[in-house]
């Protein structure tokens, strides 16, 4: 499986971006498919996820502002990014959870700008 991130660039604060990510190979076993963030020297963070049957889940600090969907059947992931603040500056990478041994694929991670 490969995931391939685009979308990412150089908006200002308030701003709207939104970001995809393909996925190609044995899609037929994603599961579970996420958008993470990681700042320098640490662990991926949670930006938003979405079950294959499209239930999300955000953390507080997006909540309200992004979105999340994808297209099984066009095997692509969105982030819809509102509101944006210079702190949502970073990388932004997706992840798919592949059935049945629930192990992660990356794409290659798309950066996000926002200036203030």
């Amino acid at each position: 499986v490969q995931l391939q991130a685009s979308g990412g660039g150089l908006v200002q604060a308030g701003g709207s971006l939104r970001v995809s990510c393909v996925v190609s190979g044995e899609t037929f076993r994603i599961n579970s498919m996420g958008w993470y963030h990681q700042a320098p020297g640490k662990q991926p963070d949670l930006v938003a996820l979405i079950t294959r049957s499209g239930r999300t889940d955000y953390p507080a600090s997006v909540k309200g502002r992004f979105t999340i969907s994808r297209d099984n059947a066009q095997n692509t992931l969105w982030l819809q990014m509102n509101h944006l603040k210079p702190e949502d500056t970073v990388v932004y990478y997706c992840n798919a959870e592949l059935l049945p041994l629930q192990d992660h694929f990356w794409g290659q991670g798309t950066l996000v700008t926002v200036s203030s």
